[in-house]
């Protein structure tokens, strides 16, 4: 551990400002490049002639690559050291995120997104360890503050950037954004960190091919599983048989093993093993809604990209300005537990706001549910980081930040696929509910179709009636999946009896 760390650990009194600047850009870095580059697919697609299915791996390849990494951000800490292994994984991602831009076809955008991926991994882990080395214990609260602004805020707002680059400049923007953020973050952090003593490591190849096959199956799945059709897929089905067999080798065999790839002791802390299951769930809520809100306004309501890329404003500012007030005040003040149920019930409840809207909702009836999901996020995202590391050692805050940025980033994938799921089915059981009450004569249909001079026997009124039922299964297809996010946070509430309570308080107000 390095001079500063220890001081901050010891004294709380040692704050490096330009470290603490530097993760947080390098943590806003990873995350802003999850969200930004969605905006864009459309104007790829049409860029590079390609195919819907195509367009899937581009997401898909970062995604992938970036959960199979990152839990090995503990073993190479220990094997090159922490300010070797961030300024590399930084200089890599601006690299790939230089050659994304560049792209001329598919392929090569698919294999610098794996390398966007590979070296992105360790950015969230490492930039969380490090700034909990910054901080002493009971200013933990404080450091989870600032870097919440990044790793909560950043997602939130990828949507309005990208629309705005991609409107302006070109949809090669969204990538090239990242070199200055790069660039900075780099500068100010190796003119800070000191080098560490590093260690030859024995490397478990065995036990790395099952974590790898086990999460890459997974990841697979969850990112693939409605394009193709899920299970009726043979690729599906041999992708979930790799899960159950790596998945259950690597654990058994891994469990109490000394030179396993990462360790497995840190989930005997109840608070860590809580935490987990938390983020998880905390994941599909907030992620699973910010992921489908582009395609409601846009495609439901006819939103043009910008106004849909405004509306998430007012949740990172709600978002933003929580967090800061979480880190500052109230975790000092009050249960962390209880700020935790509170920031659920009210992520929750913006979700379930959302599946109360129909097709006439204006800007501001999209944006409440939004700024109420915004305070959540702040009240859930700061006590629970400082919550799920507080008995966790510096020797294994680096493992222990890999495998909860894995955990987050599951959780997001899993609410991803599961509101996907949920609209296409639900949009289909809709549609045929809806359609079984229209025939030609309907009194309803009759009445819709008269103003436009139509009969529901004709051809033009029969599919004016078609384009009607869909647009309005499509609708209550939407509000079942913003439903079923605000039911995932509400779920996660009994998770925080396992939780201990800090035995002091964890945040004291902004240091000056």
């Amino acid at each position: 551990m390095s001079t500063l760390d220890t001081g901050a650990e010891e004294t709380g009194a040692t704050v490096s400002w330009t470290i603490v600047s530097a993760v947080i850009l390098t943590a806003v870095l990873e995350v802003l490049d999850s969200t930004i580059v969605n905006v864009a697919l459309p104007q790829i697609q049409a860029a590079f002639g390609i195919t819907n299915d195509q367009t899937v791996w581009i997401l898909t390849s970062y995604i992938v690559a970036s959960v199979v990494v990152m839990p090995l951000t503990g073993f190479f800490v220990r094997m090159v050291g922490r300010r070797r292994l961030i300024t590399t994984a930084i200089l890599g991602f601006a690299g790939f995120s230089a050659l994304c831009g560049l792209s001329w076809s598919v392929e090569i955008m698919v294999a610098c997104r794996l390398g966007q991926g590979l070296f992105g991994a360790f950015l969230i882990p490492l930039s969380q360890s490090i700034l909990f080395d910054s901080f002493s214990k009971d200013k933990r609260g404080q450091a989870m503050a600032l870097f919440g602004l990044g790793v909560v805020v950043a997602p939130v707002l990828g949507p309005t950037i990208g629309a705005l680059l991609t409107e302006y400049f070109s949809w090669r923007a969204v990538f090239y954004v990242n070199l200055p953020i790069a660039a900075f973050a780099l500068i100010m952090l190796t003119g800070e960190m000191e080098r560490e003593d590093t260690k030859r490591i024995k490397v478990d190849w065995i036990g790395l091919v099952l974590m790898v096959g086990a999460i890459g199956s997974l990841q697979l799945i969850l990112d693939l599983g409605e394009t193709w059709d899920w299970f009726a897929s043979k690729a599906i089905q041999v992708a979930a048989l790799s899960l159950l067999v790596c998945g259950t080798t690597f654990v058994v065999r891994g469990y109490g093993k000394r030179d396993n790839i990462f360790d497995f002791s840190v989930f005997k802390d109840r608070s860590f093993a809580g935490a987990n299951v938390a983020i998880m769930g905390f994941g599909v809520a907030m992620f699973g809604s910010i992921a489908i809100l582009p395609l409601f306004v846009q495609g439901l309501l006819g939103y043009p990209v910008l106004d849909a890329g405004f509306l998430f404003i007012p949740r990172g500012i709600a978002a933003g300005a929580s967090m800061v007030l979480t880190g500052a005040v109230l975790v000092n003040r009050y249960d962390p537990r209880m700020l935790l149920a509170l920031g659920l019930v009210l992520t929750g409840s913006g979700n379930i706001m959302l599946g109360l809207l129909d097709l006439s909702a204006g800007f501001w009836d999209l944006s409440w549910p939004g700024i109420v999901s915004g305070l959540g996020m702040g009240l859930f995202f700061v006590p629970m980081s400082t919550l799920a590391f507080q008995n966790i050692g510096p020797d294994k805050q680096d493992e222990a930040s890999g495998i909860y940025g894995v955990t987050r980033s599951l959780g997001s994938s899993v609410g991803i696929a599961l509101v996907g799921w949920q609209i296409a089915s639900r949009m289909q059981f809709h549609y045929e509910t809806l359609s079984t009450g229209i025939t030609p004569f309907s009194a309803a249909a009759r009445e819709y179709l008269a103003p436009l001079g139509l009969e529901p026997s004709s051809p033009a009124g029969a599919a004016k009636l078609a384009e009607q039922v869909q647009i309005q299964a499509s609708m209550l297809a939407f509000q079942d999946a913003f439903w079923l996010t605000g039911l995932a946070a509400f779920l996660m509430l009994p998770i925080i009896m396992i939780l201990q309570r800090p035995a002091k308080a964890v945040a004291p107000a902004l240091a000056s």
